[in-house]
């Protein structure tokens, strides 16, 4: 007989059927289900903390702390002008909307949209960002395109009657 795929499967006894617990005595598993009596592991419910070590300080308390969260950091979605000459034709307009729609970002980090210089650009287009770089700008204006900085009102600006 030929071995192909149809046929093919685990060796005999390579696959071992799970403990059964709890059913008797019979089975030799019954009573306890192998718990043994008393303590806190033979109650129902029992979980072992994640990472505890039996009492010994845990390596996670062990080893030492390092570095901080900086929450003045800023989060721009980086977008290089390589990735806009590929994906945008000549005398395209493209803003924040538009760069999520066509998946070049997934979706607009907190402080914006960045355009930066690496690559080179042929089209003129007309790009509205949060920030560029000084390169972006230059190689933007340089064919002919136009740079416009997209400002988003912030809270405290806000004017409520």
């Amino acid at each position: 007989m030929a071995l192909g795929l149809h046929n093919i499967g685990a060796p005999k006894g390579a696959n071992k059927g799970k403990k059964r617990v709890g059913r008797g005595p019979g089975s030799g598993h019954g009573k306890t289900s192998t718990r043994g009596y008393k303590g806190q592991k033979s109650r129902s419910g029992y979980s072992r903390m994640r990472g505890f070590e039996g009492g010994q300080m845990p390596l996670h308390r062990r080893l030492p702390k390092r570095g901080f969260t900086n929450i003045f950091k800023k989060e721009w979605n980086e977008v290089n002008l390589s990735t806009l000459e590929r994906t945008f034709q000549a005398g395209e307009t493209v803003t924040p909307e538009i760069l999520v729609e066509r998946g070049i970002i997934r979706k607009l980090a907190k402080d914006g949209v960045a355009i930066l210089g690496a690559g080179q650009l042929t089209k003129a287009l007309q790009v509205t960002a949060h920030r560029f770089s000084s390169s972006a700008k230059d190689k933007i204006a340089a064919v002919g395109g136009s740079v416009q900085v997209f400002t988003r009102p912030s809270a405290d600006n806000s004017t409520e009657a």
